[in-house]
């Protein structure tokens, strides 16, 4: 089947890139229109198949959907160059081309929107796609290429391969070292991520990787500590902290640490709500598989075998075995794995900082370097912080920072290149030099 697939992908793109850029750009506006007129029941196959609250699916069809929309007028902005040459009877001319068939391999976090945030700029640069989503959330993408065929995309331009856990590898093994497929779009684990370079790096393929996150919190003496809290929890505990950018590392500055921590468990067990999805009481769902709830536990344990205090949370919730209760950690040191390790999942591990030059030392500690947030009213704090941390995203005095106007992406080991905004749609594109002479 996936090679089936390839080869279709492989035919579509000699003819979808002859497309002129307004077709495609009206095209990607009725799949835009499609997703907004099913947004209810995109936003249930989402929460049924992962879990997440359905309040935050619906929030995810709308930020999927509106990939779409910029990308389809991202499309028509696709603009060369003339370049003054020093020979008067020459002319030199840049062209943008589309790089051929993209494989993108999604995760099952974000099952709608990190399809649309990679196919949307394909499309719109004129490549064709091969979609293999996550083996937990297929149904996404099935959905996506259903509405796709209704807004008239053409057969063989959107292709999904689901498969089985088993499968996964060696399907992604395939899409990697296929002499047809040019580019590799890969959202994921570092781990995984390597392993894809592996493979693309024999056929020298075009590759975009984002890769895993361990994302600082810090929050300074200057800081408003309530705007603080409410930046917390909206930074971490959003779809139950199994997003990249969720933060993962809460450092507090000494003058402030208790009561942030104070204000941070209040937040927690009043506002946070743990339940069935489709309840629309619930803010927290299920975590995707035991797998998931095991490394949770067993960070939380590693903590408070080494001296961490559980202000609240701390175990697995009694609606479910894949639920885990809202946890927030004290007296948090860096030698534990939260405070090394990516948990996905809803813990809030809080190390007490007193220096600021002691934060940013910790927070620039780790491999990755995805996203960062810091709370500070000092200007001149501000600058330096941002300037110094070692990431690809900063939110200053906030804690949601994705936009579809704006460059996803992130530095060291969580990966290569940018998704979304304007830069998004040069991942798919190529750079022709042409010198006409004789002129």
């Amino acid at each position: 089947m996936a090679t089936c697939l390839r080869l279709r992908s492989c035919a579509a793109f000699c003819s979808w890139r002859g497309v002129s850029a307004k077709e495609r750009s009206s095209l990607l506006r009725k799949w835009y229109d499609l997703m907004i007129q099913n947004k209810d029941d995109l936003a249930k196959i989402i929460t049924a198949e992962s879990g997440k609250p359905l309040k935050e699916a619906q929030g995810e069809i709308l930020y999927s959907a509106n990939f779409l929309e910029w990308f389809s007028e991202e499309a028509r902005r696709v603009y060369g160059d003339i370049i003054s040459t020093p020979a008067k009877e020459r002319r030199a001319l840049v062209l943008k081309q589309p790089v051929g068939v993209a494989a993108v391999i999604t995760p099952w976090n974000f099952p709608s929107a990190m399809i649309t945030r990679k196919v949307g700029a394909a499309l719109a640069a004129g490549c064709t796609v091969v979609v293999k989503p996550a083996e937990d959330t297929p149904f996404s993408a099935l959905a996506l290429a259903e509405l796709a065929n209704q807004a008239g995309i053409p057969p063989g331009v959107y292709n999904v391969i689901p498969c089985s856990q088993k499968k996964a590898k060696e399907v992604g093994e395939a899409l990697c070292t296929d002499p047809l497929v040019s580019k590799i779009s890969f959202t994921g684990s570092t781990a995984t991520g390597k392993v894809l370079l592996h493979h693309a790096a024999n056929s020298v393929k075009r590759v975009s990787m984002e890769l895993g996150g361990h994302a600082p919190f810090i929050v300074f003496d200057s800081a408003n500590v309530d705007q603080a809290v409410a930046g917390a929890m909206a930074s971490k505990f959003r779809n139950s902290g199994q997003t990249c950018v969720c933060s993962n590392r809460f450092l507090v500055q000494s003058g402030i640490h208790d009561s942030f921590v104070k204000k941070f468990a209040e937040a927690i067990k009043t506002n946070l709500h743990v339940g069935n999805g489709f309840d629309e009481r619930t803010t927290q769902g299920p975590l995707i598989n035991a797998k998931a709830v095991e490394k949770v536990e067993k960070h939380v344990s590693d903590a408070i075998s080494k001296g961490a205090t559980v202000v609240t949370g701390g175990k697995r919730h009694h609606v479910g075995k894949n639920f885990f209760e809202p946890t927030l950690l004290s007296n948090v040191t860096r030698d534990m794995l939260c405070s090394q390790e990516e948990t996905f999942g809803p813990v809030a591990p809080v190390i007490k900082f007193n220096t600021e030059e002691e934060a940013v030392a910790i927070a620039n500690a780790a491999n990755v370097g995805l996203a960062g947030y810091f709370y500070s009213q000092d200007p001149a704090q501000i600058w330096r912080v941002a300037e110094r941390l070692e990431v690809g995203m900063v939110g200053v005095n906030e804690g949601l920072i994705s936009s579809v106007e704006c460059p996803f992406g992130g530095v060291k080991q969580s990966g290569l290149g940018r998704e979304g905004s304007k830069y998004g749609i040069d991942e798919y594109l190529e750079l022709k030099y042409v010198c006409f002479g004789g002129l």
